[in-house]
């Protein structure tokens, strides 16, 4: 009796006479692979060299960030103020390791910086006219400047990305309603309604000063993330994704918001260096941050005065907003190059 070497017929109902089917053992087959570290297809022949490790997107995403030099420049730099400022004279309750307070009033000695290539001395930012010592003022400047500037990116962000979606991917009505506050928030001068929020909710702390910033400066995002999903929508994974009863949560948030990370990145880096120079500008208008607090733009306008006579007083300040614009950028342009699954050349 001969064998039958012919391939078997499919049965009805099984893997093979149902596509659907066929798909979803493929896509499983696929989970598991990656799942074991390797791709599906990196099977080893006999004899031959074992199959090379999957990367994850993570890992990915961090090596092409770790190769962007700019964006390691202005991580340490970043890093280094932030460690700077929150060390030396401490947060709250914790004691920091200078010996100064940014209240505190002391006798002016010479008054100009005693910071040197041997040492910091007794007041390595010189004092200012009331005798207060102006390194700790500085670095309580840049503590409250820092921690505005990053909860009005994150407001901005989180607001923008979620009008900017469902405005995208829902159309019709909402879509409508959603972009028209869009364009009646851009209408009005960013700076404008800044001075009347601030000046109307600055007593109440810098948090909900944050809150409110951020609350005026998600438009352009919403606009951004809006033509991103209005082209990603219509693609072949989202179809696959509806067809298989996926929700439109789980598609916005699951298949749609990752392609769209490069654009987010970018604005929330660009809303951070962007809310450092709005708090500056209102701060020194007087309607920022109020005494006995203090921030790096109420320090230039406490001391505008006294520019010809003891510039220190404006370089410190301005040297510190400066280098956190530059470092935030940095970063992000680095984490646009390492998020954008589109990204095919990495900056070195």
């Amino acid at each position: 009796m001969t064998e039958n070497t012919s391939p078997s017929r499919a049965q009805p109902g099984s893997v093979g006479s149902n596509p659907e089917a066929a798909a979803m053992v493929l896509q499983n087959s696929g989970l598991e692979a990656g799942q074991a570290g390797t791709r599906p297809d990196a099977v080893a022949p006999a004899g031959g060299p074992a199959p090379t490790a999957a990367k994850s997107q993570g890992r990915l995403v961090l090596e092409r960030f770790l190769r962007h030099k700019g964006a390691l420049v202005g991580m340490a730099m970043l890093l280094f103020v932030m460690l700077l400022s929150f060390t030396s004279i401490g947060v709250g309750p914790i004691p920091g390791w200078w010996k100064y307070n940014f209240s505190e009033v002391m006798p002016i000695a010479e008054g100009g910086p005693t910071l040197s290539w041997t040492g910091l001395g007794d007041h390595p930012f010189g004092q200012d006219t009331l005798g207060r010592d102006y390194f700790a003022m500085t670095m309580r400047g840049t503590q409250i400047s820092l921690i505005i500037a990053f909860m009005v990116g994150i407001v901005s962000t989180i607001v923008g990305t979620i009008v900017g979606a469902f405005a995208g991917y829902f159309r019709g009505f909402t879509e409508a309603v959603l972009m028209r506050l869009t364009d009646v928030v851009i209408t009005i001068p960013l700076l404008v309604v800044a001075a009347v929020l601030a000046a109307m909710v600055s007593r109440y702390g810098i948090v909900v000063f944050a809150i409110f910033l951020g609350l005026i400066s998600w438009t352009s995002l919403a606009r951004l993330v809006r033509g991103e999903f209005l082209s990603l929508r219509e693609k072949e994974f989202v179809e696959a994704a509806k067809s298989v009863g996926a929700g439109s949560g789980r598609i916005i948030f699951k298949h749609i918001l990752p392609n769209t990370i490069g654009v987010i990145i970018v604005f929330a880096t660009l809303a951070i260096s962007s809310a450092i120079l709005l708090e500056t500008s209102l701060s020194f208008l007087g309607l920022g941050v109020q005494p006995p607090d203090t921030s790096l733009g109420r320090l230039i306008n406490e001391n505008r005065s006294a520019m010809t006579t003891r510039p220190w007083l404006f370089l410190w300040p301005g040297l510190f907003i400066v280098t956190i614009a530059l470092a935030v950028n940095f970063i992000g342009d680095g984490l646009r190059d390492a998020f954008d699954p589109r990204q095919t050349r990495i900056k070195q």
